[in-house]
């Protein structure tokens, strides 16, 4: 064995060594965790005080029934659009059943009944199309009423219930399952390294059933703060769990262990301050309220909400929006399979190389 040249101990690294050494330690990669730790939370508390602190309304659809093109009636919509700091997105209907059957479609958030040749209106809220629309709503009506001579009287038709009164249950629900969802395709891809694709899709697939299940029988049966179309919420509670939990393997797939990055990004940085479950989408920031509902927690919570509170009246849109997502998922998984860093050999190693991977598993564990 030669011996180190004189004083080779005593050399002072070059900068570019001692960089080669930092990034094969272990410091590297805990490093770049504490910069990038440190920046979600800032994006974090970001995300969500912009799109939820202060809620501002941007354009309210609205039913009409009457003349509001003339007289009182249009000062009223003006003093309206001038409270609230938004325009009213105006739709004219010529009968009360057919404002009322558009505000069960979601399509408009309130109803203005003109009476007594435009001395008196009577404006229809759905509390529970937006709890904090119709807030809005309510409390700028009356106001707008006193200064241009007109007559209000507010009246909430869809109310929340009972045990939702801020309507934010849904939310909540919805936010477990999308975070519960690809956090059990973390511990998947952890303690169940050596399952194979469909094995791990069928997984997947088993505990966002089970775990749909959970929710929607805890918050109805045990706590009673919601009353659900149970079925309908399982399903839709499970479809969220599981594409929740396929986009993580998609990210996993593509992007080895920085996975969580794409995901956290995508489903809470992004994905439920835009859902419009906290925050109805016409009291969002526009860009959000648009994007919201192309993403699975927004497609999970308008699944949900209209479940629960329009029976009848369900679309089809976030059910294609979820179902998008868990099949784009799955498909690049199933495509790119063999670069998950998990599954099984096809068949027994050779006896060398299995001493080899048991000596290596020995000196991990210890």
């Amino acid at each position: 064995m030669s011996e180190m040249p004189h004083g080779a101990h005593d050399r002072t690294p070059t900068r570019r060594e001692r960089w080669a050494s930092f990034k094969e330690s272990a410091f590297f990669p805990a490093s770049v965790l504490v910069l990038i730790l440190a920046a979600s939370a800032g994006l974090f508390a970001g995300s969500y005080t912009y799109s939820m602190a202060n809620p501002t309304p941007r354009h309210v659809p609205a039913a009409t029934l009457g003349t509001y093109d003339e007289g009182r009636g249009r000062d009223f919509l003006a003093g309206m659009e001038k409270a609230l700091d938004a325009s009213l997105k105006v739709h004219a209907y010529d009968s009360r059943p057919a404002a009322v059957e558009a505000m069960n479609d979601q399509r408009v958030f309130a109803i203005l009944d003109e009476r007594d040749a435009g001395r008196a209106v009577a404006l229809d809220v759905s509390g529970a199309s937006g709890a904090s629309v119709a807030e809005v709503l309510e409390r700028a009506a009356p106001a707008v009423g006193r200064a241009t001579g007109v007559a209000v009287a507010v009246r909430d038709i869809n109310p929340l219930q009972k045990g939702d009164p801020r309507g934010l249950a849904i939310f909540y629900i919805s936010l477990a399952a999308v975070i519960i969802g690809f956090v059990g395709a973390i511990q998947l891809s952890v303690h169940a390294r050596a399952l194979d694709p469909l094995e791990r899709i069928g997984f997947t697939a088993a505990y966002a059933l089970l775990g749909g299940f959970a929710i929607a029988a805890v918050v109805d049966w045990y706590l009673g703060a919601l009353e659900l179309p149970f079925v309908e919420s399982w399903m839709i509670l499970a479809l969220t769990m599981f594409t929740s939990g396929m986009v993580f393997t998609m990210f996993n797939t593509l992007f080895g262990r920085w996975a969580m990055l794409p995901t956290w990004g995508l489903m809470v940085l992004l994905g439920n301050p835009s859902s419009g479950g906290a925050v109805s989408w016409p009291l969002l920031p526009s860009p959000l309220g648009v994007i919201g509902r192309w993403l699975p927690p927004g497609g999970s919570v308008n699944a949900q909400h209209t479940a629960v509170y329009f029976p009848g009246h369900q679309h089809v849109f976030p059910f294609l929006v979820l179902g998008g997502w868990a099949l784009v998922s799955c498909a690049i998984f199933w495509v790119l399979r063999h670069r998950h860093p998990g599954g099984r050999t096809d068949g027994p190693a050779h006896p060398a190389e299995t001493g080899r991977s048991a000596g290596s598993a020995g000196e991990a564990a210890a």
